[in-house]
């Protein structure tokens, strides 16, 4: 057996069409905070963004023909006020589904059935870009129905 001592998973790519534009997006927007931005000698810029104290980052890269931006990630942020986050982000003028996602009801999303539990709703970022925010159940006592 091949052991490569993967230890965790560290950052998740989203193509985006302006990374100012992406940043001000996933900072101001979804609360995330900048953790990285390097510029390669080559003018290419790497940038992550990730929930404070989160050990997972989302890069943001410049979209290329063969992986535009516009996709449906299959990213999902958990939000200890998933009601109160759907309201804030449409309050503010951010495409979200207009309700919460319909218990029991499946949707597909990014290959996966989706089923509105727990709690959960899809937000797109300026490219199109959508991910799905549910209700963070860690350390919850009940199960999600």
């Amino acid at each position: 057996m091949v052991s490569p001592s993967i230890t965790h998973i560290t950052t998740v790519v989203v193509p985006v069409a302006d990374q100012e534009e992406a940043l001000v997006f996933y900072v101001e927007r979804l609360g995330l905070e900048k953790v990285l931005d390097i510029a390669y000698d080559t003018g290419e810029r790497w940038l992550e963004v990730a929930p404070q104290g989160g050990t997972i980052s989302l890069t943001l890269v410049t979209a290329r023909p063969e992986r535009p931006a516009g996709i449906e990630t299959g990213i999902i942020l958990a939000s200890s006020d998933v009601r109160g986050a759907l309201g804030a982000l449409s309050a503010a003028g951010v495409r979200t589904d207009p309700e919460l996602l319909t218990p029991g009801v499946v949707v597909w999303w990014a290959g996966a059935p989706l089923a509105g539990r727990p709690d959960q709703f899809r937000v797109y970022d300026p490219d199109g870009n959508s991910l799905l925010i549910v209700a963070d159940l860690a350390g919850s006592s009940s199960p999600a129905s």
